[in-house]
C-alpha cells in the first residue's frame, strides 16, 4: 500500500490538472469505507497543489433514500457538516450536495399511499425511485451547467494480479476515464486496485483531512457484523469487516438484515421495532391471500399476479410505523422521525383518490400520538366531495361505494389514455352489484375453467 497509495494521489492531481473544458468532478458520497477513503485521497491530492490551481469544482453528493439505517444517517451528516466546515476553512474548492426523491416517488408514499409491497428481487421498484433518480437529476444538471462532468467513484476490483496493467494503463494520460451511461459524462475510479484490508489499513492509520478521526466509521462497520471476532485491521493477514454492507432499514430485497442484526446485536438494542416492521412487511408481501388486492393499480387483473396492499393493510403497516417512531423517540432520541409530514400528507391524498375512506392518516396518528394533527386544509376539496355523497347516499349507503369504485374505473381508464373497455366495465361493475350471487357463481366458473 506504501507504493501504490502516492502513485494514485499523484494519478488523480494530474488528472485534476488536466485541460479538458473545465469538466466539474462529481464524487459520489455514502458515508462508507470506499467512499471515504476515495473522498480523502481526492481531497488530500488537490490540498498539496497551490491555491490558484485549485480551480476545478469538486461536488461531493450524497443521496438520502429518506428510509436509510437511522444510525447511519446521523453519523453521515456529522461527516457532512464537517466536510463543509473545512472546505471553507482550507479553501478547497468542494461542495456538499444532498439529494433526495421526489415527494411522489418516497418509498412511504408508494407503499403506503399507493400500495406497492414491499420490493423484491422480481419487483425491485425502490432502486430507480430512492437512489438513481436523485442522482441522476443532480448530474444532468451539472452537465447541462458545464456541457461534460466526470463522476468519480469508490468502486474496487480489490484484485491484485491485476494492479501491475492497470497502473501502466493508468499511467498513460487521456486513459483513466471511461464513458457512463449519461451522455457527456465519464467514471474515473481511482481506487479500483485498492484491496480492502489496505483500505482499512490506511483508514485506520491516516486521519481525515476534515477532522476527527475514522473511529466511529470502524466502530460501525464493526458492529454491524453478526461475527463473532471482527478485528481492526492492523496487517494484510489480519481479517477486516469488509463484508459489512449499509443501506435502507426497510430493505426487503434481501432475506436477512445483516448489518441492523449486528447492530442490535452489539448494543443498539434501541433498532429492534424497526426489525419487527420489517419483518411485517415482508409477511405482508408474502401472503398476498391475507394482506393484498387481487385486482393490480390499473384496474386489471392477472392470473397469478397479486395487485397492492388492502387498505386494511395500509392503515396497519402506517401504525406499526408510528408506533415504532414512538417507541423510540421515548427509548433513544426524542428527535427521531421515519416518516415525514409531507409523506402523512401525500398518503391521505393517494387514499382519498384511491376511494379509500374507512381509513384516516390524521385520526391513527392522533391516536398513537395524542396530539391533534389536522390534515384539513390538504384534504378539504376531497373530504368536502365525500361528505356531499354520503349525504345523498344516506337513504342506500352500498350506493356511495358503488359510485366511488364507478369513478376509480373512469380515472383507470384515463390514466392509461385508452377508453376501450369502459362501457363493458362499469355495465360488468353494475352486474356485480344488482346481481351478487350471480356473479360469485360466473367467478367461480370461470377459475374451475381455467384450473
Amino acid at each position: 500500500m506504501a507504493l501504490i497509495l502516492p502513485f494514485i494521489e499523484s494519478e488523480i492531481q494530474d488528472q485534476y490538472q488536466a485541460q479538458d473544458n473545465s469538466r466539474p468532478w462529481i464524487v459520489g458520497f455514502s458515508g462508507g469505507k470506499d467512499s471515504t477513503m476515495l473522498l480523502q485521497l481526492v481531497w488530500k491530492a488537490i490540498q498539496k497543489l497551490p491555491e490558484e490551481l485549485r480551480w476545478r469544482p469538486v461536488h461531493v453528493v450524497c443521496n438520502d433514500t429518506m428510509v436509510e439505517n437511522p444510525r447511519i444517517v446521523r453519523f453521515i451528516e456529522d461527516t457532512l457538516h464537517r466536510i463543509e466546515a473545512a472546505a471553507t476553512s482550507q479553501s478547497m474548492p468542494f461542495y456538499v450536495h444532498r439529494t433526495t426523491p421526489r415527494l411522489e416517488d418516497t418509498f412511504w408514499t408508494n407503499l403506503l399511499g399507493k400500495g406497492y409491497p414491499a420490493p423484491s428481487s422480481t419487483f425491485r421498484w425502490c432502486t430507480e425511485r430512492l437512489k438513481i433518480n436523485p442522482t441522476t437529476h443532480f448530474i444532468k444538471t451539472k452537465i447541462n451547467d458545464a456541457g461534460e462532468a466526470i463522476i468519480l467513484l469508490g468502486t474496487r476490483s480489490a484484485e491484485s494480479s491485476r494492479r501491475s496493467r492497470s497502473m501502466a494503463k493508468h499511467a498513460v494520460h487521456g486513459q483513466r476515464l471511461r464513458k457512463h451511461v449519461l451522455p457527456n459524462a465519464y467514471v474515473y475510479a481511482p481506487i479500483k486496485d485498492i484491496e480492502t484490508n489496505e483500505l482499512w489499513q490506511y483508514l485506520s492509520q491516516v486521519p481525515p483531512p476534515w477532522g476527527g478521526t475514522h473511529k466511529e466509521l470502524i466502530t460501525l462497520y464493526r458492529n454491524a457484523s453478526t461475527e463473532a471476532d471482527c478485528p481492526l485491521v492492523i496487517d494484510d493477514e489480519t481479517p477486516s469487516c469488509g463484508k459489512s454492507r449499509f443501506g435502507c432499514w426497510v430493505c426487503t430485497v434481501v432475506v436477512k438484515d445483516k448489518s441492523m442484526d449486528g447492530l442490535i446485536m452489539n448494543g443498539e438494542s434501541w433498532m429492534e421495532p424497526l426489525s419487527e416492521l420489517r419483518d411485517f412487511l415482508i409477511e405482508a408481501r408474502d401472503n398476498p391471500e391475507q394482506y393484498r388486492q387481487r385486482q393490480l393499480r390499473n384496474g386489471t387483473t392477472r392470473e397469478n399476479y397479486w395487485g397492492p396492499y388492502t387498505p386494511k393493510t395500509r392503515a396497519e403497516i402506517l401504525r406499526r410505523l408510528l408506533e415504532a417512531q414512538k417507541e423510540i423517540r421515548q427509548e433513544y432520541d426524542e428527535t427521531m422521525t421515519f416518516i415525514t409530514h409531507q409523506e402523512l400528507v401525500a398518503i391521505q391524498v393517494t387514499w382519498y383518490r384511491d376511494g379509500i375512506f374507512n381509513y384516516n392518516v390524521a385520526e391513527i396518528y392522533n391516536a398513537i400520538f395524542n396530539t391533534h394533527l389536522d390534515m384539513s386544509k390538504h384534504t378539504n376539496k376531497i373530504r368536502e366531495e365525500e361528505k356531499w355523497l354520503r349525504e345523498v347516499c344516506k337513504d342506500n349507503p352500498d350506493h356511495f361505494d358503488l359510485i366511488q369504485q364507478t369513478v376509480k374505473i373512469v380515472k383507470t381508464k384515463s390514466l392509461m389514455v385508452r377508453k376501450r373497455g369502459l362501457q363493458t366495465d362499469i355495465e360488468n361493475m353494475l352486474d356485480d352489484y344488482i346481481n351478487p350471487q350471480q356473479a360469485a357463481t360466473t367467478k367461480e366458473e370461470t377459475v374451475a375453467l381455467n384450473n
